[in-house]
């Protein structure tokens, strides 16, 4: 748990535009604090009375405040940045410590796994992760690390180490679901050029985000857009496409695709399904094994027999839809790899994968005490 200022302000809206900024103000000054700057009908502030004012007399800024309990005010201004960063700017000459939201979540939790769900029930972009971090905060994680400790301890004057070790792994097989519960999958579309790869993304999001034109090379730099795959977060790169080029700028681009290749989670491998398979093809499929291999543009095959000399893959038609539902339970497939029961504990920070794999090789060399600190320390326990 963190140790605030006895007096404090914490701004609990995201920074940027938006209608409204909220701030709270916390501590045995909060009310006089506030009261110093605000301009209305009363600044004594009822306890769970609404006040309509302004904030300072130079420049009044519009503010709406209600004092939550004795030592807590909540205060709303004009959103943007500048309106509260003023407003945090003269509490804190006038004696408040400016407090991040982090860290003021992090003080009201003495669970560590119940902090950090908390903060980032926050930033999640879809309903399904969301419900999964409210998982781990309502204890699904604290309650499996439980249960492993208490298997190790049994486990430990036998030296059975079997039965630890499989309920690790299947901990540690949802470590990469957890770690992209805030941060999106990265999918990477890759191939030669005029595949269709901006249409196909298109098609995948539902709306036109990449420029799409029958001129080769016309995508010179990573496109991303952000999108949601069965209530899963994805990244989808569109990049330029692999070729042999004299042209700089092209070359730039080409070799900045690749770096997204070389980092991505998934990489769709697109190819013109309307065109003849050449042996530069099957090079380019070859290079990429991991690759889910895409047959695009089926819409302008009108011979099955055409496609019969490609390498298994998705056939996609990304101007009519064609088996773009398809691709999308593919890709899901590909990233999630496992069932996930509703209520399951998820590891959801590199830490909780960092401990969990230290356990696991202690067990293996039957360091049986500092397996089970490793797992404690999870939950918050020093050794």
């Amino acid at each position: 748990m963190n140790f605030l200022p006895p007096d404090r302000v914490i701004l609990l809206t995201p920074e940027g535009r938006g209608a409204v900024a909220s701030l709270r103000v916390e501590g045995p000054r909060a009310a006089e604090l506030v009261g110093r700057h605000f301009i209305g009908s009363n600044s004594s502030f009822v306890q769970g009375r609404i006040h309509v004012g302004r904030w300072g007399k130079t420049v009044p800024e519009e503010v709406v405040v209600c004092r939550l309990a004795p030592e807590q005010v909540e205060l709303h201004c004009h959103g943007g940045a500048a309106a509260a960063r003023r407003i945090i700017a003269e509490l804190v000459e006038a004696g408040c410590g400016a407090v991040s939201w982090r860290a003021w979540i992090d003080s009201q939790e003495s669970d560590p796994i119940r902090a950090t769900a908390r903060a980032l029930l926050a930033e999640a972009r879809t309903e399904r992760t969301a419900a999964i971090l409210l998982d781990q905060y309502n204890g699904a994680l604290a309650q499996a690390i439980g249960e492993l400790i208490a298997a190790a301890a049994k486990a430990m004057p036998s030296d059975n180490a079997a039965s630890v070790v499989v309920r690790l792994d299947e901990l540690l097989g949802r470590a990469a679901i957890g770690l992209h519960l805030v941060e999106p999958w990265r999918v990477v579309l890759a191939g030669p050029p005029n595949a269709g790869k901006s249409s196909l993304i298109n098609a995948l999001v539902g709306f036109r985000r990449s420029i799409v034109h029958d001129q080769p090379g016309t995508t010179r730099d990573a496109v991303s857009v952000s999108a949601a795959f069965d209530g899963w977060p994805i990244e989808l790169i569109d990049t330029a496409g692999l070729r042999i080029s004299d042209d700089p700028l092209e070359i730039a681009g080409i070799d900045r695709g690749r770096q997204q290749v070389a980092t991505a989670d998934a990489i769709l491998l697109v190819f013109d399904a309307s065109q003849p398979w050449t042996a530069e093809l099957a090079a380019m499929a070859r290079q990429f094994p991991a690759a889910i291999v895409v047959h695009n543009k089926m819409d302008l095959v009108y011979s099955q027999a055409a496609a019969t000399d490609r390498p298994p893959g998705m056939a996609t038609g990304a101007l009519n839809g064609t088996g773009i539902k398809a691709l999308i339970d593919r890709v899901v497939a590909h990233l999630i790899g496992c069932e996930l029961p509703a209520g399951a504990a998820v590891p959801f920070a590199a830490s909780h994968a960092a401990r969990l794999r230290e356990a696991k090789q202690r067990i293996e060399l039957r360091e049986w005490s500092s397996a089970i600190a490793a797992l404690r320390a999870i939950n918050g326990v020093e050794p």
